[in-house]
C-alpha cells in the first residue's frame, strides 16, 4: 500500500484529450486521482458525476481531477459523451498504474474470487507528494468529502 507523504508514482497514460497523460506536467497544482473499475456501471457512473457536479469547485482550489480505469480510450470517450464528463479520463490497458499504486488487488464478489480495481482516490499536491489516500471507497458522498478535505488543506 502506498503511503500518505510519500511521492507520487509518475503516470504516463493515454487521455481522452488525445494526447498522453503525464502526472509531472500537472505539478503546480493539486491533483485528484480516482480509480474506477468500469464506464458505465452504476457506481463508477455516480462517482464520475459527483466529481464532474463539484468540478468548478475543485478547479477554484486549483485542482485537476482524472479518472483511470483499465477501459479503452474509445469507451471513455463515448462514457465522458454519454455524461458530458468535463474532465480527462485515462486508460491503463496493460494495469501498470494501477499496480504502481497498489489498487490491482483480489477482490470478492458473491462467494468468487478475482483480480480487478479496487476503488480508491489519491489527493496529490502541487509538488507531487500524496496528502490523502482513500482506499476502498464507499461512491456516495465520496466526492464531497474529496472536496471537503482540499477545502481544509488549501485553507492551511
Amino acid at each position: 500500500m502506498l503511503k500518505e507523504k510519500a511521492k507520487a508514482p509518475d503516470i504516463k497514460l493515454s487521455s481522452t484529450n488525445s494526447a498522453k497523460f503525464n502526472l509531472k506536467n500537472s505539478f503546480g497544482n493539486f491533483v485528484i486521482i480516482y480509480f474506477y473499475p468500469k464506464d458505465n456501471t452504476p457506481g463508477c457512473t455516480l462517482e464520475t458525476n459527483d466529481f464532474n457536479k463539484l468540478l468548478p469547485h475543485f478547479r477554484k482550489l486549483n485542482c485537476e481531477i482524472y479518472g483511470i480505469s483499465k477501459d479503452s480510450i474509445d469507451s471513455h470517450n463515448k462514457f465522458k459523451k454519454k455524461y458530458k464528463i468535463k474532465f480527462d479520463l485515462l486508460s491503463d490497458l496493460d494495469k501498470k498504474v494501477l499496480k504502481k499504486y497498489k489498487v490491482w488487488r483480489k477482490k470478492k464478489f458473491m462467494g468468487r474470487e478475482f483480480m480487478g480495481i479496487i476503488r480508491s482516490t489519491f489527493l496529490i499536491d502541487k509538488k507531487g507528494r500524496i496528502l490523502k489516500i482513500w482506499d476502498n471507497v464507499k461512491v456516495k458522498d465520496h466526492a464531497k468529502e474529496v472536496l471537503k478535505t482540499l477545502k481544509i488543506i488549501t485553507k492551511n
